[in-house]
């Protein structure tokens, strides 16, 4: 089915008498992507669960990404006002994330086609990414729109551990300081977001704190015992689990060598890591997994490793309930989805002390904080949830209980929902939507 079916036979989605038509734009992010594979993560699961989220509250969600695979759709209907759009820009096939940003003037094209085609200009943009910030820039500028904007990361916080930094680097820092002191919004997810942005990017904008969530339908307390039969782990195993892509900022080798610590003070513990995450043979992700499959062999610890692969979400809280702890080492994450997904799951969290984590995990209650590759730190702090089991037990309890109380996707929907519908509020005011202009060169230029 061809593209122009496809947009004629939504048109009706769009043009609800009652549904406010907004766009969230996540440039790299595919909100229709399978979670885990090569660029997709934490990202992605925030753009889908956020859009579907605030089409239940009543919004006509339209979600636009670059489109990576020829052999994928055009469009994607999650819900019934709930749609993916993947928008042609360079080409059709995976593209390196430090690459993408010479499309960007492309995605600008396709999208103002879209807009065209469909007879509707959208007066909302939330973008998602330091490149989707820069479409939403220009939209803000040539036709009006208000602009709400996350960031998922902050060059300015990524580049201090990175010893070879992209060509990309001063664009990137500059478009999101524009972001900042640009937008009409920028959402933070953690107030150590709002410290970073405040200390790094710029002491101007406009700021709010709205944390991420996760579906506390699906991540909730299981019964331990279930969940290992189900996954056919024996009951005496302690499981250490670490859930996310291959990549050497998250921070994996920290936790393996972590481990064969611990199994080297400890020879008779029957201690099994798993992981949890996709790999594709010739790109980044494949590579790193090869580099800590190289690792465990150096360490003597790959045959109680198991790697699980790409594990779907209606199965994920399995492997987290299964688990005795579950650890997350990077060295930076803004939020980390993956903390208060095992925390819903009521599994005890050992993280680095970083970033949004600081925030979503409470130490000594929900889990443990460590200073990042921090080897023996890890180790300490695994040991001590393995080794304490009453106390382990109100770890869970507590965990699960944080998530419930602040961290589901429809109270994130909610006040998303209550900022657009204030920021429209205050377009009102503004002068008369001007006629777009579609931005050809592949330069980057500041939103006027």
């Amino acid at each position: 089915m061809n593209m122009t079916h496809h947009l004629n036979q939504q048109k009706s989605f769009l043009r609800h008498p009652r549904r406010q038509a907004i766009a969230l734009i996540s440039d790299h992010g595919d909100p229709a992507a399978d979670i885990g594979r090569e660029e997709a993560g934490g990202q992605n699961v925030y753009v889908r669960q956020v859009g579907e989220a605030l089409a239940r509250l009543g919004w006509q969600v339209d979600m636009f990404t670059r489109k990576s695979n020829a052999e994928d759709a055009d469009i994607v209907q999650h819900t019934p006002h709930c749609r993916t759009i993947r928008l042609k820009a360079g080409p059709e096939s995976f593209v390196p994330r430090d690459e993408i940003f010479q499309y960007m003037p492309e995605f600008l094209a396709s999208f103002q086609a879209f807009q065209a085609k469909e007879g509707v200009i959208y007066p909302l943009i939330h973008s998602n990414y330091w490149m989707s910030a820069w479409v939403g820039l220009q939209l803000q500028a040539q036709q009006r729109a208000q602009l709400i904007h996350t960031y998922h990361s902050l060059g300015a916080v990524k580049y201090q551990s990175v010893k070879k930094q992209p060509a990309i680097v001063a664009t990137r820092l500059e478009v999101e300081r524009d972001a900042l002191e640009q937008s009409d919004c920028v959402v933070a997810t953690s107030p150590q977001e709002l410290e970073h942005l405040r200390s790094l990017v710029s002491a101007k904008g406009n700021v709010e704190i709205i944390p991420c969530g996760t579906d506390i339908n699906n991540f909730k307390r299981l019964s331990r015992s279930q969940a290992r039969l189900k996954l056919n782990i024996p009951s005496q195993e302690q499981i250490i689990l670490y859930v996310g892509r291959f990549d050497p900022r998250k921070g994996i080798e920290t936790l393996v060598r972590a481990v064969a610590k611990l199994k080297t003070e400890q020879p008779d513990a029957p201690i099994r890591l798993v992981l949890v995450g996709g790999s594709e043979p010739g790109q980044s992700d494949g590579l790193e997994r090869l580099r800590i499959e190289g690792i465990l062999h150096e360490l003597g610890i790959f045959d109680c490793t198991v790697f699980a692969g790409r594990v779907g979400h209606d199965h994920l809280p399995l492997f987290y309930t299964a688990a005795d702890v579950c650890v997350i080492p990077s060295h930076y994450e803004p939020f980390g989805l993956v903390a208060i997904e095992a925390m819903a799951c009521g599994t005890p969290v050992v993280a680095s002390d970083v970033g949004g984590l600081k925030f979503t995990v409470i130490p000594e209650e929900t889990g443990l904080l460590v200073p990042p590759e921090d080897v023996d730190g890890f180790a300490e702090a695994i040991d001590r949830l393995l080794s304490h089991s009453v106390w382990t037990q109100k770890i869970r309890r507590n965990a699960a209980l944080r998530v419930q109380q602040n961290f589901s996707w429809e109270g994130v929907a909610i006040q998303l929902s209550d900022l657009y519908r204030r920021s429209l509020a205050q377009s009102i005011t503004q002068p008369a939507i001007p006629q777009p202009e579609v931005v050809t060169s592949g330069s980057y230029r500041r939103a006027s």
